[in-house]
C-alpha cells in the first residue's frame, strides 16, 4: 500500500492525514475483494525499514495502528462478514500499546472463518527468513529434526505466514516496480502487478484491472 506520503504532499496535507486516507482506502479494498470472493488478503502496513523514519511519523503511525486494531473488537462489519485479523511480523518490536491492541483484535476475531486479513507490521522478508532459520537451527541443536530433513514444508512452518497459502497475486501501488522485502519466500511463483496510482487514490476500477490482468496470465510455476 504505497504512496500515502506522496499523496498527502500532492494535495497539501500532512503525512498523518495521508496515512489516514490510506487506512480508509484499505477498507474499500476489503469490500471490493469480498465482492469477487477473495478469501485472503495480506497488506504491507509497516516494514522493518520504516523504523528509520522520523520519530514523529512513527508515533503517528503507531497511534493509527493502535486505534485501528482496537476498533476491530467492536466493529459490526468485521463480525457480520466473519473477518479474521492477524498481524504478521516482529510484533514484539512494537510499542506495548500496539501489541495489546493487536492481541485484542486477534482474540476477538480468531473464530471468524469467512475472510482472512493479514496485516504485515514491523515486517521484513529477510528478517522473517532469519527468524525461521534460527528457529530451525534451535530444533536441530535439540535433536528434534536433522539438517537432512529440512525441506520447503519445514521452512513454511516456521514463517509468520505458516498455515496460509502462498499469494496468487502481489499488487503494488504508486509506480514503484519492486517488492521491497515483502513475502520473499512466499511470492516465488506469485503473479506481480504494479500500478502507478498512489494507494489513497486506488479505485475499484484499478483493483479490477489488476485482477483481470492476473486472470489472463498462464501460471506455469517454473514448469
Amino acid at each position: 500500500m504505497d504512496g500515502n506520503r506522496r499523496f498527502a504532499e500532492r494535495i497539501g496535507m500532512n503525512t498523518a492525514q495521508g496515512h489516514a486516507f490510506g487506512k480508509s482506502r484499505l477498507e474499500k479494498v476489503l469490500e471490493w475483494a469480498e465482492e469477487i470472493d477473495v478469501k485472503i488478503l495480506t497488506v504491507y502496513g509497516f516494514s522493518t525499514e520504516n523504523f528509520t523514519r522520523t520519530e514523529e511519523e512513527i508515533d503517528e503511525l503507531m497511534d493509527l495502528f493502535e486505534r485501528s486494531f482496537t476498533s476491530v473488537v467492536d466493529d459490526e462489519r468485521i463480525k457480520e462478514k466473519k473477518v479474521r485479523i492477524t498481524a504478521i511480523g516482529a510484533i514484539d518490536s512494537l510499542p506495548e500499546r500496539v501489541q495489546k491492541a493487536i492481541r485484542s483484535a486477534e482474540e476477538a476475531t480468531k473464530d471468524n472463518d469467512n475472510f482472512r486479513l493479514n496485516i504485515a507490521i514491523a515486517y521484513g522478508g529477510r528478517e522473517e527468513l532469519i527468524s525461521a532459520f534460527k528457529a530451525i537451527g534451535e530444533r536441530i541443536e535439540k535433536g528434534e529434526i536433522t539438517a537432512d530433513s529440512i525441506d520447503q514444508e519445514v521452512i513454511d512452518n516456521h514463517l509468520y505466514t505458516h498455515g496460509l497459502p502462498d499469494p496468487d497475486l502481489v499488487l503494488r501501488t504508486s509506480g514503484e516496480v519492486r517488492v521491497s522485502n515483502f513475502l520473499l519466500w512466499q511470492l516465488a511463483y506469485s503473479e506481480l502487478y504494479f500500478s502507478d496510482v498512489y494507494w489513497p487514490d486506488f479505485r475499484r476500477v484499478d483493483f479490477l484491472r489488476a485482477v483481470r490482468t492476473y486472470q489472463k496470465r498462464k501460471r506455469r510455476y517454473g514448469k
